[in-house]
C-alpha cells in the first residue's frame, strides 16, 4: 500500500515538470524581422520573448485601441449618428478614405470600422464628438495611459497619423490586456468584413480587416490592430491563443508588406513545435537608411530612428 501511494504521489509531482518542460522555449531559435517585439504570457504576465521591448518609437494606428477605450468609457450612446468633416481629414501625411466628406454613421459603426479597417476619419469623428471635444479626448487618452502604468507612452491625436503618438512593446502589451477587458473592442477588431450604409444616400460600402490573418482558421485571434506610418514601420497586435495558452503578441517597425505577418507566423510555430522558421531574406527587414529622429516630448524620450522612402502612406 505505501509503494502504491509512494507512486501515485510521483506521479503528481512530475506533471507541472512535465508542463513545464513542455512549454519551454529557446529563444535563440525565433528570428524576427521586426525591431521591437515582446511576446507574453497573458495568464502568468510573463514575456516568453523580447527584443527593444523597453524602446520608445512611433506606433501608428494600434493607438486606436486607446481611443476605443476612452469613447467606450465615455458612455455615450452607440446609437448616436457622427458626421465626417473637414476636420476629419488627413492633411498631415494625406492617407485615403472611404468616409467622405458628410457621410454619416452611428458611433457604433464608426468605432468597429476604425478597429477593424483602421479608418482614420472614423476615429477622428469619435475624438471629435467626445464630451469636449477633440482635445478632451487625447487628454482622456494620455490619463488612461498613465492610470495603466504606460509610463514611455505618450498620444498627439486618435488615430495614430501623428509620429509623436509613441510608445513600447512592453507598454503597448499593457495597452492589449486592458483593451480586451472591452467585450465590444475584441469583437470589432476581430470582425473579417463588415457592410456599412452611409447616410444620407444609403449608400452601402464594404470594409475589410486591415489584418489578413483574421480570416486565417489557424489563429484564434481574441483582439488585434495594425498600424502602419513611415516613421513607424508596419505594426501589430494581438491577443491570440497559441498552443492552449493566450499570448498578447506586440509587432513593431517592420518593413515590407508581409513582414509583420510572417514574424507573427514563425512566433506561432515557435510556440507550438519551439523550433523556427527561416528568417525573411536580406533586404526585407525593418531596418531604415539614412537617419530620423522625432523629437522628444512630454518627457518620453524616442529612441533615434532612420526614415523610410517617401511614398504612399496608409495607416
Amino acid at each position: 500500500m505505501n509503494r502504491l501511494l509512494t507512486l501515485v504521489f510521483a506521479l503528481i509531482a512530475a506533471v507541472p515538470t512535465v508542463a513545464a518542460a513542455d512549454t519551454a522555449r529557446d529563444p535563440s531559435k525565433l528570428k524576427l524581422a521586426s525591431a521591437n517585439v515582446l511576446v507574453l504570457d497573458a495568464e502568468g504576465g510573463n514575456p516568453i520573448y523580447a527584443k527593444a521591448a523597453d524602446d520608445v518609437t512611433p506606433i501608428a494606428s494600434v493607438t486606436k485601441l486607446m481611443t476605443a477605450m476612452v469613447v467606450l468609457d465615455g458612455q455615450q450612446s452607440m446609437d448616436d449618428m457622427l458626421d465626417v468633416d473637414m476636420q476629419d481629414f488627413d492633411f498631415l501625411k494625406g492617407s485615403s478614405s472611404r468616409l467622405r466628406l458628410g457621410a454619416t454613421l452611428s458611433r457604433r459603426e464608426m468605432l468597429r470600422l476604425a478597429l477593424m479597417s483602421s479608418e482614420n476619419r472614423a476615429a477622428s469623428s469619435l475624438a471629435r464628438h467626445y464630451p469636449g471635444g477633440l482635445t478632451a479626448a487625447v487628454a482622456a487618452m494620455n490619463r488612461k495611459a498613465i492610470a495603466l502604468g504606460m509610463t514611455r507612452t505618450h498620444y498627439s491625436d486618435p488615430t495614430g497619423l501623428s509620429a509623436e503618438n509613441v510608445s513600447s512593446a512592453n507598454d503597448l502589451a499593457t495597452l492589449v490586456q486592458a483593451a480586451a477587458k472591452y467585450p465590444t473592442i475584441r469583437d470589432f477588431s476581430t470582425t473579417p468584413a463588415h457592410y456599412v450604409e452611409l447616410k444620407p444616400a444609403g449608400h452601402l460600402l464594404g470594409f475589410n480587416n486591415s489584418n489578413a490573418l483574421v480570416k486565417n482558421h489557424a489563429w484564434d485571434i481574441q483582439l488585434q490592430k495594425t498600424g502602419y506610418i513611415r516613421e513607424a514601420g508596419k505594426c501589430l497586435v494581438m491577443l491570440a491563443n497559441i498552443a492552449s495558452r493566450p499570448l498578447v503578441i506586440v509587432l513593431l517597425d517592420s518593413s515590407g508588406k508581409y513582414t509583420r505577418l510572417g514574424d507573427a507566423q514563425r512566433i506561432k510555430h515557435w510556440v507550438e513545435t519551439g523550433e523556427g522558421l527561416a528568417a525573411p531574406a536580406a533586404g526585407t527587414g525593418s531596418r531604415y537608411n539614412g537617419s530620423f529622429s522625432p523629437r522628444a516630448k512630454h518627457g518620453v524620450k524616442v529612441a533615434a530612428r532612420s526614415p523610410k522612402s517617401a511614398g504612399p502612406r496608409r495607416v
